[in-house]
């Protein structure tokens, strides 16, 4: 029997705080994660009929599902940072995708906190926090870690991830065939009952979607060995059982973005009745829960469920325990560098309505990128581009609406119904009934930007810079005395900087000269993005030419860019093809991507993007993304049609 999507009584409860633990053996539950990658909630037991996970729903009838759990991100890594420290990837530095941030030192793995507290830990075998990972983390982790090596005295806490339903399960024809072996397959045109509108309706993105739903039921199956495994071993009754994805779909305009599709996630937890101890007499099997989760507060709550209070630093909170929290009323999220294309987007959803603030609006959606380009369903919204460009014809119903999302730029914010409009389609904005509601989501968004210190608005080379001399990424907006005004004067930069209104003009070129380079940056960038308006502005343009030699490498890059808007090409193109010959790894990818987005008019700079492309001594240890962006600009700039690794 499924548990009814939508319940006429929602049962919704705080965790009871109970009293601590006895000390004796077996005073303390074991804990069993079981995780995957690249999936909504599109299981039978959150309302999808047409998804076959008879596994997950007959477990759901024995547990609390979630309807509300968000990840911070669209993407793997920086989530499994922030869920493995219980703090924003934006906050410790973990927020590009492939970066390798320096955690503070009080900044550990939760798993610390579990060892105190006497637990075995395993984890099999997925890490991927974007920082090295400290010694003490795990008792075990590797394809061969398991509960089963728990010392008899101890509890365990052990990690499973499935990777099966990841993107490249769905892109990958013999990765597939092999997941989902000895399945049957869903029927095309029945799963495409469900095919978001900002796919094309054709015969190739509804197989990819079918894919998508064959190995879920894949994950499904996995699940059902590790729940059998702990029956036979007779742990069951002793084993607090959590599921839960890493972040959406793993395909286009979910994966990567701060949407629905992309941090929405199932959330199931199990308790079995020795334990509802823990939990308080409101857990109730079989129920559903719209309390709102942020992933990074799975870490919290399995240090209370081990009676640990949350240490004081995490952003986390306990939803379960003793040691539970208060509920969210907010959920926030962020996208940053995603591989070799920067895009600073920061999110703040409430139960109903979603805000989304786009710091580079004047960057299309679908940026280009190499690991989706290579995408069945991203080749075919690249074909939908190329239609709606001839103005040619086409029997895709959704070639409007995938449309959308391909136009050059992006609005500086958006707002969404999601009740009403659950593929967030209709940007609400302009809606004179919500401006209240926009006015304190943006409110909320600007106020997490200061509290969480969002170091993701620094840009990536200047952020290194920064770090070398703090020792951390998190050092350098949380100290000194004045690191909150540092942080507000950053935020109110970047908000301005993403605007098109010439009128303040005069405040962003009062900031060119700024003690903060990297409010110098975003001055420097929102003058560009207002482009020939400024051109009567000489004092402006006198210090823009002056921050093509500023210590910052990208303040060097935002200044020659503002520069190429005002008609100063020449010394522009000569500052950006210096930054690619001779700057740092990420200062050379930011120069790549504006010469990129320069498209003909960086054609005068053509041999450095050449020389550099064709570095191939330096590929790895000047970074292969900016060659993969110089590729893609040649590619563009002379007609050819060749890839890059």
């Amino acid at each position: 029997m499924r548990i009814p999507a939508k319940p006429v009584g929602v049962v919704l409860f705080l965790a009871a705080a109970v009293g601590a633990s006895a000390d004796s053996a077996g005073s303390q539950p074991n804990i069993l994660w079981l995780s995957c990658e690249d999936i909504s909630a599109h299981l039978g037991c959150y309302g999808y009929p047409n998804a076959t996970t008879p596994v997950l729903d007959a477990f759901a009838m024995e547990s609390v599902i979630y309807d509300h759990a968000y990840t911070t991100a669209g993407v793997c890594a920086p989530c499994r940072s922030a869920i493995i420290t219980g703090m924003y990837q934006t906050s410790i530095g973990s927020h590009h995708m492939r970066c390798n941030a320096v955690p503070p030192d009080h900044v550990k793995p939760f798993t610390f906190w579990l060892t105190e507290a006497g637990y075995y830990r395993t984890n099999n075998s997925k890490q991927d926090y974007q920082f090295e990972t400290p010694q003490e983390t795990w008792d075990e982790s590797s394809s061969k870690a398991h509960w089963q090596n728990c010392p008899a005295d101890k509890p365990f806490f052990s990690v499973f991830n499935y990777t099966g339903c990841h993107e490249s399960g769905i892109a990958s024809e013999s990765k597939y065939e092999n997941v989902v072996e000895g399945l049957e397959k869903h029927d095309r045109d029945v799963v495409a009952q469900s095919l978001p509108p900002y796919y094309p309706d054709t015969p190739v993105a509804r197989d990819d979607w079918g894919r998508y739903y064959d190995v879920v039921t894949a994950m499904d199956r996995w699940v059902g060995e590790h729940l059998a495994a702990l029956d036979t071993a007779g742990l069951t009754n002793d084993t607090i059982v959590v599921y839960w994805s890493d972040h959406g779909v793993g395909l286009p305009r979910a994966k990567r973005w701060l949407y629905e599709s992309g941090t929405h996630v199932p959330l199931i937890i199990r308790v079995p009745e020795k334990w509802r101890k823990l939990v308080g007499a409101e857990f109730v099997p079989g129920t559903r829960s719209d309390r709102m989760i942020s992933m990074i507060d799975l870490g919290p709550t399995m240090l209370s469920l081990a009676d640990v209070a949350t240490p004081d630093h995490m952003q986390g909170r306990a939803f379960l325990g003793p040691h539970a929290a208060a509920p969210r009323s907010y959920i926030f999220g962020a996208r940053d560098r995603m591989d070799e294309r920067y895009d600073i987007i920061r999110m703040v959803r409430d139960k109903r309505y979603r805000y989304v603030r786009n710091y580079e609006p004047y960057k299309t959606w679908y940026q280009y990128m190499n690991t989706p380009e290579q995408g069945r369903t991203m080749r075919e919204i690249r074909n939908s581009e190329a239609v709606i460009a001839s103005g040619g014809s086409t029997n895709d119903k959704n070639v409007k609406t995938v449309g959308q999302f391909l136009q050059p730029r992006k609005p500086l914010e958006e707002l969404y119904d999601v009740d009403n409009d659950p593929h967030e389609m209709t940007n609400l904005v302009a809606d004179p009934s919500l401006a209240n509601k926009l006015r304190e989501l943006r409110q909320q968004h600007l106020n997490w930007v200061v509290d969480t210190r969002d170091v993701g608005l620094i840009p990536e080379a200047e952020l290194h810079r920064l770090r070398a001399v703090a020792g951390s990424e998190w050092a350098i907006l949380n100290t000194g005395d004045n690191a909150a005004e540092r942080m507000e004067a950053i935020r109110d930069a970047a908000v301005l900087a993403g605007g098109t209104d010439a009128n303040d003009l005069p405040r962003l070129a009062e900031w060119l000269s700024h003690d903060e380079a990297t409010v110098r940056y975003w001055a420097a960038t929102g003058i560009g993005n207002r482009g020939i308006a400024a051109t009567s502005m000489a004092k402006a343009t006198d210090q823009l030419v002056l921050l093509l030699q500023d210590e910052s490498e990208n303040v060097r890059i935002a200044a020659a860019r503002a520069l190429m808007g005002l008609g100063k090409s020449g010394p522009a193109l000569k500052t950006l093809s210096q930054v690619l010959d001779d700057g740092s790894q990420w200062a050379r990818v930011h120069a790549a991507i504006v010469l990129d987005e320069l498209e003909e008019a960086a054609r005068p700079a053509i041999n450095a993007m050449k020389r550099n492309k064709a570095n191939r001594d330096g590929f790895v240890a000047k970074g292969k993304y900016a060659v993969r962006v110089l590729n893609k600009a040649l590619n563009d700039l002379e007609g050819t049609h060749n890839t890059v690794p």
